[in-house]
């Protein structure tokens, strides 16, 4: 007897239903488990932690705050793990979006007066965005250099560059020596709708249900799905592979950029420290736990967002360890990523074939 994975020949719906829930069952348990060791009453925890990202105007706005990132980039990984091209690249992307969008805030008012100037600033997050990521896309289609690794060291690139601006040369002059750019004009604010949340929340639910259209319902999106289950099938179609990935790459990327341009226009209205905290390294968690699909992203990001906050609750109200937020997140994330396993693999308990009996020997 053995244990085998095999491959699923279709998705299977009730794969997709059932897995995560019995996956997030078994990290409440895990986790449970922990809060018991500690001496921590798991359902007071559970409760405070609700309480604390949901139950509240100021948790929920939090929330949100934490969850519009994570939904913008969370869509742009996943149009890119669709064709396989893993992009990691994406907090170097937000990066460089909110450094773009800061740039024309601070720079470019004279040339794009009123509200128009908060377009212009959107619209440069999201350009930088999508040019940053079409480096490794064009060095991947052209020379076959490892996406992984470029996109991963891009990402340090941008980071330090954003640095090298608000310690250096975009310093607020009146900032008594604070690292950080001045106050953009209100001209290229976005509108809150609760709290620190913005409308980044709405642009990112629509923009998830536009991409699942794009990608259910075009001809750009089935030849998008042919690449990534088969480049080799796809060229036989005559799809053009190369074109698409780069396309298809930029707007992992352009959706990363304007991630980080809601960041900058929305919640901190300057450029400073506090831009790159991890977004674009959780938001792979975020698309593989929503299976890729558009759709689930929302969900799935405002779920960890809430984690995040409730987290942080916990911490003040239970008296818990600091650290015990994040590792109480890294319990429920595990069990729910081996879970998605099943959704593309079937387990299957081969039992060894019976052995054919010899013949008895002649009597003759």
């Amino acid at each position: 007897m053995k244990f085998v994975f095999e491959k699923r020949k279709s998705t299977s719906v009730p794969a997709l239903i059932l897995v995560p829930l019995i996956s997030f069952a078994v990290s409440l348990v895990l986790t449970a488990l922990l809060l018991a060791i500690f001496g921590a009453d798991p359902f007071k925890t559970y409760a405070a932690m609700a309480v604390g990202a949901f139950g509240t105007s100021h948790g929920f706005a939090e929330t949100l705050v934490k969850a519009i990132p994570l939904m913008m980039t969370g869509l742009g990984v996943a149009i890119a793990f669709r064709l396989k091209f893993w992009n990691i690249g994406a907090e170097g992307q937000l990066t460089l979006g909110g450094v773009a969008a800061a740039g024309v805030a601070l720079f470019m008012e004279r040339y794009f007066p009123g509200r128009s100037l908060l377009f212009a600033a959107l619209f440069g997050g999201l350009l930088a965005g999508a040019l940053w990521a079409g480096i490794p896309a064009i060095l991947k289609t052209t020379l076959k250099v490892d996406e992984t690794l470029v996109t991963l060291m891009m990402n340090y690139i941008a980071i330090l560059y954003s640095e090298f601006l608000y310690y250096g040369p975009w310093r607020d002059p009146k900032g008594y020596g604070f690292p950080g750019s001045r106050m953009f004009s209100a001209n290229a604010w976005l509108p809150r709708i609760m709290g620190r949340a913005h409308v980044g929340i709405w642009v990112g639910i629509a923009l998830a249900i536009i991409l699942w259209l794009v990608l259910k319902r075009t001809r750009w999106g089935f030849e998008l799905q042919i690449i990534g289950a088969s480049q080799k099938a796809a060229r036989y179609q005559g799809i053009a592979v190369e074109r698409n990935i780069i396309l298809a790459v930029m707007l992992s990327g352009a959706l990363c950029g304007l991630a980080g341009a809601f960041e900058i226009t929305g919640i901190s209205h300057r450029l400073q420290q506090g831009l790159s905290i991890g977004y674009g390294y959780t938001a792979i968690i975020v698309a593989w736990m929503s299976q890729l699909n558009p759709l689930a992203v929302p969900f799935v990001a405002i779920a960890l967002a809430g984690l995040s906050v409730g987290g942080d609750q916990v911490q003040m109200v239970m008296g818990l360890p600091a650290a015990m937020g994040v590792v109480m997140q890294g319990l429920i994330l595990f069990p729910m990523l081996a879970g998605s396993l099943f959704t593309e693999y079937r387990f299957l308990v081969v039992k060894p074939e019976p052995r054919a009996a010899c013949p008895e020997p002649s009597q003759e």
